[in-house]
């Protein structure tokens, strides 16, 4: 048999290389900051902008809902809004549900 399988033979366990512990923080610290600039940070822009433009809303405005639901505002209190979606069709949404506002005269110039 060992004519065709060389033996195996085990070496010493030499030292660990030094130096490695400072590396693998460094490339921690790195992928948290790359993680940082490319999912965090611009997520939390994109909810103070949301923010904003759901408290700049009144009453008159053209929305679009969350949920695909055109409308124009008829009346908002500090959490609900009143969607006036066609002729005596009003709906209630929460304001956070609102995704877009629409430039005046959209929902007459699409049907």
């Amino acid at each position: 048999m060992s004519l065709f399988i060389a033996s195996a033979h085990a070496q010493a366990a030499g030292e660990a290389p030094g130096g490695g512990d400072l590396f693998q923080i460094a490339f921690l610290i790195g992928l948290f900051v790359l993680f940082y600039f490319i999912a965090i940070r611009p997520q939390r822009k994109r909810q103070k902008e949301h923010t904003q433009m759901i408290s700049a809303v009144s009453k008159g405005d053209e929305v679009v809902t969350s949920s695909g639901i055109l409308g124009k505002i008829s009346s908002l209190d500090d959490n609900y809004i009143v969607l006036t979606v066609s002729d005596k069709v009003d709906l209630k949404f929460q304001r956070v549900h609102i995704h877009a506002v629409l430039p005046k005269g959209t929902l007459k110039s699409i049907g």
